[in-house]
């Protein structure tokens, strides 16, 4: 009895000693989906809500690709021979230029991780996801499996994955690893260039190992892998190396959705470049870069960047909607963040620091937010569009939006002309009031990450017979889904080879000379959300309330208290015909400390 007391008595000392950590550590995850699926999602991770992309490596010393593509899709363009790709590397560095000579250029000398990780942590973020290697093979770390490709043999000479990790942890936050899966152009198994089915040898010898090379000398808290799309689970062997690396790191440990077919939901969700989801027994967070691209492309436009009132609306919808972000920042090569980003960054961290109780740990309430109809009207010079996943234009969403062209067309010859369309996803054409063509179904959907290789087009074509010098009405209609969006309409004829229909053939009257369709899209847009959080309710209104705020909700109770983050004082409010008046006419804007989104806590609801 006395040997057993001193037992117990040794082991609960221990167990106060190490904080716990003996009990954390007796679960061990086997190798089965079972297994992994009884794992819990860490607390850490449900109330982070918001995380920081890092899309940096080799491909960000050309940083260049069309305005709609990814930046670090740079070697996939040359092995495609993508024409602005090839012109682009030939102009400025010679004929015999390759990929890999651009490594030596990657050299990093601006790069300081402390100033990193100070940035995140004013942006608000609560974990950090670096890119250690993308699709091209480079090795952020001095990998043993990838000579001669990795940053400390060639390039930087430094340890980018252990400097980071270190100043990330040091700042307070969480680290993370995002790992692709596949490469473009191993010798083993060339990514969607040799059969899928050929990558045992790739798997067997060089991802497997490399991986856990990775894992265990840096142990990340998140995993986020990717390239998944081509292959089964069972291919990657996604189980064995999820519990392994669950069993090595430890409770905090949570990997995302894309370890290939068949991995039996295992993982948070992580909606791409989306008007994201609705999901609340799931963790999920919606990633995407500041702009159209994670990797850093210098030929992108201003327009093509979220604005910082954008930014914040972008991720107040995501966190009611029962997710996270992890927004991705594209650094230059030498290693400076470029300030625009920076900028962005910093206009949503002042945000959270005055509204961040309605955001850190909150969870979705019983009604997410509250949507009214947009519209955005311009003339578009011709249907030949590939928005990818983004929106045609801002109020627009990215996802479930409607387009409409009408105007006139006028053919240059008297003869029968044929009309095709390319569509993701439906689209239909009248001409003289003739419905010529009808696309009227979504596209397949393709694989989540899969965005710069997805092709799901509809198509079709109808003929008309037109006479030339004639102008003709046309109507086009389309509608988006979800995922990639684009709409491109072609004509041919015995005379006219098949091609774009062109500005200088279309008119936005009968008579006039303005060329071009006029174009009409809808669909549409939250301008409420809705969080809840300790016992209370948060209202975020993303357009300033002058006079009042209606809320459409239940009736609260006669005890509820308003309040408006940032604002000293309490809000009058009164329940009549379904709605939840706020009054905020008393309201000064100049008194008010957001400027971009305003939260109206309720308390006692």
């Amino acid at each position: 009895m006395k040997a057993n007391f001193i037992f117990k008595s040794i082991f609960l000392l221990l167990l106060f000693l190490s904080g716990g950590q003996l009990c954390a550590q007796e679960k061990q995850y086997e190798a089965t989906w079972e297994s992994l699926k009884s794992k819990p999602y860490p607390e850490w991770f449900k109330e982070a809500k918001l995380g920081i992309f890092i899309h940096w490596g080799v491909y960000s010393v050309p940083a260049y690709s069309n305005k709609e593509d990814y930046g670090e899709w740079y070697l996939r363009g040359l092995m495609l021979n993508d024409s602005l790709r090839t012109s682009y590397m030939k102009t400025n560095y010679g004929e015999d230029f390759t990929y890999k000579d651009f490594a030596p250029y990657f050299k990093t000398e601006l790069f300081y991780p402390d100033e990193w990780a100070e940035l995140f942590k004013k942006a608000g973020a609560k974990y950090v996801v670096m890119v250690s290697k993308h699709h091209d093979g480079y090795a952020m770390w001095p990998s043993k499996y990838a000579p001669n490709w990795n940053s400390m043999e060639v390039g930087p000479k430094r340890d980018l994955v252990g400097e980071l990790s270190t100043a990330v942890k040091k700042a307070g936050l969480h680290m993370g690893l995002y790992y692709s899966l596949p490469e473009w152009n191993n010798p083993l198994h060339r990514w969607d260039t040799d059969p899928h089915r050929n990558i045992k040898p790739y798997v067997d010898q060089h991802m497997i190992p490399q991986f856990k090379e990775l894992i265990s000398t840096y142990k990340p808290d998140l995993v986020f892998a990717d390239g998944e799309w081509f292959n089964s689970a069972e291919e990657w062997h996604s189980a064995e190396l999820i519990s392994w690396y669950y069993n090595l790191v430890g409770p905090n440990a949570v990997v995302n959705n894309r370890w290939g077919g068949g991995s039996q939901e295992i993982g948070f969700l992580t909606p791409e470049y989306s008007s994201g989801i609705t999901e609340t027994e799931r963790p999920w967070a919606e990633v995407r870069g500041l702009g159209r691209s994670f990797g850093l492309n210098r030929f992108e436009k201003l327009d093509a960047y979220m604005t910082g009132e954008e930014l914040i609306h972008f991720f107040v919808k995501a966190v009611a909607n029962g997710g996270g972000v992890i927004i991705n920042v594209g650094p230059k090569a030498d290693g400076q963040i470029p300030l625009l980003q920076q900028d962005r960054l910093m206009q949503l961290g002042r945000w959270l620091e005055i509204n961040g109780e309605a955001i850190y740990g909150s969870t979705a309430w019983e009604k997410t937010g509250e949507e009214k109809p947009v519209s955005l009207q311009r003339v578009d010079p011709n249907i030949d569009f590939n928005w990818v996943r983004n929106t045609p234009g801002n109020p627009i969403k990215e996802d479930n939006f409607t387009a409409t062209w009408t105007g006139f067309i006028q053919p240059e010859f008297s003869e029968e002309y044929q009309f095709e369309v390319q569509a993701d996803d439906g689209i239909r054409v009248w001409i003289d009031n003739q419905l010529v063509l009808s696309k009227w179904e979504g596209a397949p959907a393709g694989a989540e990450g899969f965005v710069m290789g997805n092709n799901n087009q509809n198509k079709e074509q109808g003929s008309i017979q037109l006479n030339a010098g004639k102008r003709y009405a046309i109507k086009v209609e389309y509608f988006e889904k979800q995922q990639n969006a684009s709409a491109r309409l072609y004509w041919s004829s015995k005379s006219t080879e098949k091609q774009i229909v062109r500005s200088s053939k279309l008119y936005t009257s009968a008579k006039g000379e303005s060329h071009g369709l006029n174009a009409e899209y809808k669909s549409l847009q939250q301008h409420i959300a809705f969080t809840q959080n300790n016992g209370n309710v948060y209202a975020i209104a993303m357009e300033w309330p002058d006079d009042q705020l209606a809320l459409t909700v239940k009736a609260p109770s006669k005890n509820a208290k308003v309040s408006l983050l940032g604002y000293e004082g309490n809000l009058d409010w009164k329940y009549e015909n379904g709605k939840m008046i706020i009054n905020t006419g008393d309201i000064k804007f100049s008194q008010v400390k957001s400027k971009e989104a305003w939260v109206f806590k309720i308390e006692d609801f």
